[in-house]
């Protein structure tokens, strides 16, 4: 056995816990073995961040995580000239160090991001799969190994905030949601320890929210927040109070709302 299939045995025994949903591990397997660059799609919280941290360490791939904001610029990924001790000197950004190092670089909700970041992807998501740095005149060649993957949540996006076409089709994509309700439980059980009968519950619970979505709620509860329910359940904070911290209150601020919500809880857990 070669060193690197060693190293990806290691990887995927330390891995973070995932349930896959359906194919999306082999699906980015391939893609990382072609050197294609993935879109994940689905709402917030669903996995796809954890999804990402799972492959880099089931590939052995370092993992560089950008989460993107208004104010993020190209420079910011590709790097900037900083003083050092009277100096001054050139700093890589994440992006750079990803395609140096052929590592696999993540930006989180990409659509947020300013306008001159997408443009500087376009040439690693072609068959030129290059960087150009025009403040050090480089022109870097993505190392093997190097993955693009990008996310974002297409429920919150408007016509000012979305990946052009131009954009959106330089990526192979794969869809998200939240996990079926089976599957839910046996994650929220293993990351948090509570057993399954009273995770059932919980999960039932984030159904119903998730069917309010468009009506009084803009988003649907995440899985992430159904395991800090169970997360604080288990250590031993009564369960409506556990909801109402974790599965109520980060919802909405609006008072009509948050009690027609608790009427919800009372229905389900009686």
């Amino acid at each position: 056995m070669d060193g690197s299939m060693t190293h990806q045995l290691e990887g995927a025994a330390n891995a973070p816990f995932y349930l896959p949903q359906s194919d999306e591990c082999a699906v980015f397997e391939a893609a990382h073995e072609n050197g294609l660059p993935v879109l994940l799609k689905g709402p917030t919280g669903c996995g796809k961040t954890r999804f990402v941290s799972h492959m880099a360490e089931r590939l052995g791939r370092k993992l560089y995580t950008v989460a993107c904001h208004d104010d993020l610029a190209a420079a910011d990924l590709i790097g900037r000239y900083l003083l050092k001790g009277g100096e001054t000197v050139w700093v890589d950004g994440p992006l750079t160090r990803a395609v140096r190092e052929g590592a696999i670089c993540y930006l989180d909700e990409v659509v947020e991001a300013r306008k001159d970041v997408t443009v500087v992807l376009h040439p690693l998501t072609d068959d030129r799969r290059i960087l150009p740095i025009d403040r050090t005149g480089e022109e870097l060649e993505a190392a093997p190994g190097f993955m693009l993957v990008a996310s974002y949540n297409p429920g919150y996006q408007n016509i000012l905030k979305t990946l052009k076409p131009s954009t959106r089709q330089r990526f192979i994509s794969v869809e998200f949601d939240f996990p079926k309700p089976e599957l839910e439980i046996q994650v929220v059980a293993q990351e948090t320890g509570l057993d399954e009968d009273r995770v059932r519950a919980l999960v039932r619970l984030a159904g119903k929210l998730r069917a309010l979505k468009g009506q009084d709620l803009e988003e649907g509860v995440s899985t992430r927040l159904v395991v800090y329910a169970a997360t604080l359940i288990q250590q031993g904070m009564g369960v409506e109070r556990a909801i109402l911290a974790a599965m109520i209150e980060p919802l909405s601020d609006d008072e009509d709302v948050k009690r027609g919500l608790l009427d919800l809880v009372t229905a389900v857990f009686g």
